[in-house]
């Protein structure tokens, strides 16, 4: 008999219809998700589109972020101060199980898309409210962008080398906002499922990275000086930092117990006497004397080829990773890649992070390439 390949098993949001008036990176993140789990996502763009789509060309010709967060969706393009496009725009939501957006605070209850009215015309809908700071307090208000963020929550403070504080290279706040989004609204479609009843889900920038500060808060609150930066190091494990090998490559080596100390001082760095050392025999006593740990570790490292450090660290069970640049990362034999369609062809980016048997890139749409479609659609 010929082989009959089995059918994918169904998506878990299947059925599940996401209207999101969305733009840049958190929203487009959160409902990038849902759509990878099956959901129908109808993307509302400006007249001239999410302004994301001009941050580059990185994509062959797509903006890098847009590629990355806006697979699979629909788009149509409205003019919600036009009273025909507003209408239609409220047929939708009415049709909705979701609903998420991210405009400035007040901007969709201006436009009668706030959650409270929404959610009293129809309790069964999720309504996903992302922003910089919430809806209340004194900086509810103000325009939040990733770096402001990284900085109003002291999360720079902690970042960089012993000098000059840091920027986290990737928009840390934006995809930490759209991840939680995420996981908010999966946890209201269950109980939607099975009361019928929806929520309202509110998430900021702000409050993603100060739940993400918790441990430098605590040691500022509790022991009176948080962690100082420290570059490639661990502010309170001793030794975990990067080590230059004689060739000239960066390993990062993480010890996480006094028994790993040991293993380390005996079969890797040939000193065992550092074991029993008073000043190196505990990971207290180790971070007190960080300089002298960090120069055991640096001395014997530099005088050894990268290869032979990797050997002798995987034999003895030490975790260690090279510090990799881009380009590295490009050519690593666990990055997996999926390749997404655009208009041009296809471009190739990392698969999702979740490994499921439903995610699968889609296609990144035009701006309003799915427009008359909707409105035939959702035409009165």
């Amino acid at each position: 008999m010929p082989h009959v390949a089995a059918a994918p098993p169904p998506r878990p949001l299947e059925g599940v219809l996401v209207v999101s008036l969305e733009q840049a990176v958190a929203a487009p993140l959160a409902t990038q998700r849902l759509a990878e789990a099956g959901a129908r996502v109808i993307k509302v763009e400006r007249p001239e589109g999410d302004f994301a789509r001009g941050y580059d060309v990185a994509a062959k010709g797509v903006a890098s972020y847009f590629a990355w967060l806006n697979q699979g969706k629909e788009s149509v393009a409205l003019d919600l101060r036009a009273p025909d496009d507003a209408a239609l725009m409220a047929r939708m939501v009415a049709r909705a199980d979701v609903f998420v957006q991210n405009l400035a605070t007040g901007a969709a209850d201006r436009l009668g898309l706030g959650a409270a009215a929404l959610r009293a015309a129809d309790p069964r809908l999720i309504a996903c409210d992302i922003s910089g700071f919430g809806a209340d307090g004194p900086y509810a208000t103000r325009k939040a962008y990733d770096l402001l963020v990284q900085a109003e929550s002291g999360l720079v403070s902690v970042s960089g080398g012993p000098g000059e504080m840091g920027r986290v290279g990737v928009s840390v706040a934006d995809i930490g906002a759209g991840i939680t989004a995420f996981g908010a609204i999966s946890a209201a479609l269950v109980r939607q499922a099975r009361t019928g009843l929806g929520a309202h889900v509110e998430v900021s920038l702000f409050d993603v990275l100060a739940e993400w500060m918790t441990v430098p808060l605590l040691h500022h609150d509790n022991l009176g000086q948080a962690p100082a930066r420290v570059g490639l190091a661990h502010p309170s494990i001793a030794p975990y930092g990067a080590f230059a090998t004689s060739d000239g490559r960066l390993i990062l080596i993480s010890v996480q117990s006094d028994r790993e100390w040991g293993v380390l001082a005996r079969d890797v760095l040939k000193r065992p006497e550092l074991t029993e050392a008073e000043d190196f025999a505990t990971n207290t006593a180790r971070v007190r004397n960080r300089a002298a740990t960090d120069g055991a570790v640096a001395e014997a490292f530099s005088a050894l080829a990268f290869d032979a450090i990797r050997e002798a660290l995987d034999a003895a069970r030490i975790a260690w990773g090279e510090v990799n640049d881009v380009a590295g990362l490009s050519r690593h034999p666990h990055l997996r890649r999926v390749a997404a369609e655009i208009t041009s062809g296809a471009v190739e980016m990392p698969a999702a992070a979740a490994r499921t048997d439903w995610a699968a890139p889609g296609r990144v749409p035009e701006i309003n390439e799915h427009g008359t479609r909707i409105r035939a659609e959702f035409a009165p």
